[in-house]
């Protein structure tokens, strides 16, 4: 899958989609591409990505409790 940076506007290729989606992990191993080739892939906070439109990552990707919050408790 691919993100970008919010602060670069970098593209991010995410090698393992599983942690992208676990709410109850803080980072993702990503590979930066810019210039010619992708970098070696490197720990990278889910804070840091957006979607490639701007949009941020959804809040069941990155808030363990985002089903509570919902509610209003």
């Amino acid at each position: 899958m691919l993100l970008a940076e919010k602060s670069t506007g970098h593209v991010v290729e995410i090698g393992d989609i599983k942690t992208l989606f676990d709410p109850n992990e803080s980072q993702v191993t990503g590979s930066v591409h810019y210039g010619e080739e992708a970098q070696d892939p490197e720990p990278i906070h889910k804070s840091e990505l957006v979607f490639p439109s701007g949009e941020p990552l959804p809040l069941c990707w990155t808030d363990p409790d985002y089903r509570r919050k919902g509610e209003g408790i």
